[in-house]
């Protein structure tokens, strides 16, 4: 399997695959390459519908050229857990981020998350995500507070009574859960502008049917993530607090 950055032939191709409809597994078999690859090219390069070759290759030599170059410290791959691919780690971490950035989230942000999540404990210290992420502390505290703030990690102390940032199965709940409360939200402000146009107006009856779309996508999407929390996150005999007890019959 060929290693190292695109060629400008394969970015060509990738653009003819994604014209034809083709899937990024498909478009990355063609190319000998793995599907990460080819999913965080044409994430970081306008997407499926506005990917084009010429101009991913251009962005990509500018993003090389204002690269610094690595000091011998960082060149080198930090030791693996579990007899891991320090390579296909780092690739990983990186269509991770990518994917989280084409979601709405920052760059430092998803970052983050994509550090957080690939660590086995779930968590990391402020100085221990610096070194990682190669940036600032306040650049992490930063990223840190936006993250609480959406319900996407939280923080603990450990027992030496420093601060560790965690991920977790119920953290990912309650970011959907937020999210379902939002869009309940979004159906209360149209319901509101029915009456604020006039019940019997084009503008009002427009309002009216999103509010209804809304209340109809959250009330589901809310029952979905209730029903995922209990079939996968809660052990047998446990409840949603982590305590033990009798199940209902």
């Amino acid at each position: 399997m060929p290693g190292g950055r695109l060629t400008q032939q394969e970015r060509q191709q990738i653009a003819s695959g994604l014209a034809d409809g083709l899937a990024y597994a498909e478009i990355a078999r063609r190319l000998d390459r793995p599907t990460s690859t080819v999913t965080r090219e044409v994430t970081r390069n306008g997407g499926p519908t506005g990917y084009r070759a010429d101009l991913a290759h251009r962005a990509t030599e500018r993003r090389t050229h204002r690269r610094r170059p690595a000091s011998s410290r960082e060149s080198e791959s930090a030791p693996q857990p579990h007899g891991r691919d320090a390579e296909a780690v780092r690739e990983y971490e990186e269509t991770f981020t990518t994917v989280m950035m084409a979601s709405g989230l920052p760059k430092m942000m998803s970052r983050v998350l994509a550090s957080l999540y690939t660590t086995d404990a779930g968590s990391l210290t402020a100085s221990e995500l610096a070194q990682r992420l190669q940036v600032s502390p306040a650049s992490v505290s930063k990223a840190i507070t936006f993250l609480e703030s959406q319900d996407l990690v939280r923080r603990v102390r450990d027992e030496r009574r420093r601060e560790r940032y965690v991920v977790d199965n119920d953290l990912w709940h309650q970011s959907t859960i937020a999210s379902s409360q939002a869009l309940v939200q979004l159906a209360e402000i149209a319901r509101q502008g029915v009456g604020v146009l006039g019940r019997d107006t084009q503008a009002a009856g427009r309002l009216e049917v999103i509010a209804r779309y809304l209340d109809f996508v959250a009330e589901r999407f809310t029952h979905a993530a209730e029903q995922a929390r209990e079939i996968l996150y809660t052990q047998p005999g446990e409840t949603h607090d982590g305590e033990t007890g009798d199940r209902p019959g």
